[in-house]
């Protein structure tokens, strides 16, 4: 068995970081406290992932639908009530989950209100491909009249969010104090250990992820930036591209983190489609965050993600994050179609509308 050297483990290191809490209401306490149940909750889920079928064949079976449509596995619903459970046991007001309708009240006087996507990428379960849970902390609002007010604040306003990618390691990512850190499971000891303090993204790379098979669905200025960066060295990026698309978004975000890249799931034609496809409370902030603070960008094409103000707890959004210069480029190609149209590919062959 390979000997680790020592490494901080997730409680000595949110134990710094409460000491050193320079907010002015000491709101970090109480989020320690929320991330170490979290912690303890997925070393659980963990494990039953890791069996898959031997599990039995149950878990990724679907169980039913969502409150928006969405297939519901099995392991959807006991990734949800294991998360919920440990939340009744760590400062949490509310709880707003993917699999529950409306949020759930837990102790009304209780500081913080989290919002949770259980299992993200469930639908991988089956293809043995790394799926996550994904969390966001928001502060309660006092003068909340009620419960789904507590989810309509910016997302500037968390005060932490994180993920938990089980894969070839179960990682946990937290972004908290204006840090993004990352921890990884030891089996051997059931402790998430620090390995690294201060994770910061490449701001340029050769990598970008889409679903090229919607295509035909994207926006003209979608379509101009994946035809400039299909043609590499020859277009105007002048180098050579590759794509990336896992379909699970803590994949395809510990991916970028690691080594840089972009993620665009933008708005398209299809029916449904039309507002975007990823929620915006507790799938896209959480993950803004996260990118922010490791010095990445994350917009819905055009604006800060972390600027919107939700409309209603389950509502949806265009995403763009990764890398800050080529999420800025994309921009750019949203908000200036003069822009997009002069770097299209068919504008530089054919000279179209060139006086």
């Amino acid at each position: 068995m390979a000997k680790i050297a020592h490494k901080e483990d997730l409680q000595e290191v949110l134990a710094q970081a409460v000491a050193h809490d320079g907010s002015h209401d000491g709101s970090l306490a109480p989020v320690a406290l929320l991330v170490e149940r979290i912690a303890a909750a997925s070393v659980e889920l963990s494990s039953l992932i890791s069996l898959g079928r031997l599990a039995g064949e149950g878990h990724a079976a679907v169980g039913g639908f969502n409150e928006d449509g969405d297939v519901q596995k099995h392991l959807d619903v006991l990734a949800n009530d294991l998360l919920v459970d440990a939340m009744k046991h760590a400062p949490v007001a509310i709880v707003l989950s993917e699999e529950l309708k409306e949020p759930l009240l837990l102790d009304a006087e209780a500081p913080l209100a989290v919002a949770i996507d259980p299992l993200d990428g469930s639908s991988n379960i089956d293809a043995n491909v790394s799926i996550g849970t994904i969390f966001s902390v928001l502060p309660r609002l006092p003068e909340a009249s009620e419960l789904k007010a507590h989810f309509l604040q910016p997302g500037r306003n968390q005060i932490a969010a994180g993920f938990v990618i089980y894969g070839p390691q179960t990682s946990l990512v937290l972004a908290m104090g204006g840090k993004t850190r990352v921890f990884i499971l030891d089996r051997n000891v059931g402790r998430f250990l620090l390995a690294i303090d201060a994770l910061r993204i490449p701001k340029e790379s050769n990598e970008y992820a889409i679903n090229a098979s919607n295509y035909r669905h994207w926006a003209p200025s979608v379509q101009a930036f994946v035809d400039d960066c299909v043609q590499g060295a020859d277009g105007p990026f002048k180098r050579d591209y590759n794509m990336r698309w896992i379909a699970s978004l803590v994949a395809d975000a510990y991916r970028i983190l690691s080594r840089g890249g972009v993620f665009l799931y933008p708005s398209d034609h299809r029916s449904g489609y039309g507002c975007g496809r990823l929620r915006l409370v507790y799938e896209a902030n959480p993950m803004a965050l996260i990118i922010e603070c490791a010095g990445g960008a994350a917009t819905d094409c055009l604006c800060n993600t972390l600027d919107l103000k939700p409309a209603d707890v389950h509502v949806r959004t265009p995403f763009v994050f990764g890398s800050a210069n080529i999420v800025d480029l994309i921009t750019r190609y949203h908000a200036d179609p003069q822009f997009s149209a002069e770097r299209a590919p068919l504008f530089g062959r054919r000279g179209l509308l060139r006086y």
